[in-house]
């Protein structure tokens, strides 16, 4: 039941979006492999994480256009407001771009913008009779998405700046949000403890997700050797000999190297 004692303005998603942007980011979103959620599984109704950035940025900021209704006045005049909304589709308009992903610069100006609106209408609401459970002006709401599917929802809504909160009926997006949005704030900017490999190197620091990941890639080795030792005996490599290269001119300089074997008939 809608409490009819909140007091909202409307929202940008309500009012205008700069589509052609978001179109363009998603459309190139889908050619993207190196470091995209879907190379973690390929769940067959992923949305577009361009998009999902989109939708949840302009469902949390507040239209700069003027409006008077349940007891509050908001937003200014129309010249002013479409200024104002030019500045909110800049931000969307780098929002949306793969390469800004992780730009701490472009999200920081996101997050400025949501946590603005989200100030706002807590002013408008500080005689709600639960106010301080409601509307504390220095926490977001949390985002919550019972049907989480690939994730990409939780994930963008974590990406700026809300608690997400993502489950499913299925066992495999469970899985999949828990590895994206559970697991890594955890660890967030911690060291590896994994054991260094021969020849690796560690750095000084570790922003973020780093130091888990690179614990992944310590236990992948780890484990691709432990194979070795156990197996690794079944699946010599081979040797490029002469007679091999003979009609191969591109082996001809790998004469008397050996390599692994990559697929038995």
């Amino acid at each position: 039941m809608t409490d009819t004692n909140v007091k909202f303005p409307k929202k940008l998603i309500e009012v205008a979006l700069p589509l052609d942007a978001i179109n363009a980011a998603c459309v190139r979103e889908k050619a993207i492999r190196h470091g995209h959620p879907s190379t973690l599984h390929l769940w067959w109704a992923r949305r577009p994480l361009a998009a999902a950035r989109a939708v949840i940025f302009a469902s949390m900021v507040n239209d700069p256009g003027y409006e008077v209704g349940s007891g509050f006045r908001h937003g200014v005049n129309k010249v002013e407001a479409e200024r104002k909304r030019k500045e909110l589709f800049q931000i969307i308009e780098d929002l949306v771009k793969w390469e800004n992903s992780n730009n701490p610069e472009v999200l920081e100006r996101a997050r400025n913008a949501i946590m603005e609106s989200w100030r706002e209408t807590c002013k408008y609401n500080a005689k709600h009779p639960r106010a301080k459970e409601l509307f504390n002006p220095d926490q977001l709401p949390a985002f919550h998405d019972p049907f989480a599917g690939g994730g990409a929802l939780p994930l963008e809504a974590q990406r700026l700046g809300l608690e997400s909160y993502a489950s499913d009926l299925n066992p495999v997006p469970v899985l999949i949000n828990k590895a994206m949005i559970e697991i890594p704030p955890r660890f967030h900017n911690s060291r590896p403890v994994g054991t260094l490999p021969k020849g690796g190197k560690t750095n000084l620091t570790y922003n973020g997700p780093e130091g888990l990941a690179e614990d992944i890639s310590r236990y992948g080795l780890w484990l691709l050797d432990e194979a070795k030792k156990r197996i690794g005996q079944y699946y010599p490599e081979v040797v490029i000999t002469e007679e091999l290269a003979k009609d191969r001119p591109d082996l001809q300089d790998l004469i008397g190297k050996s390599f692994p074997v990559i697929a038995y008939v």
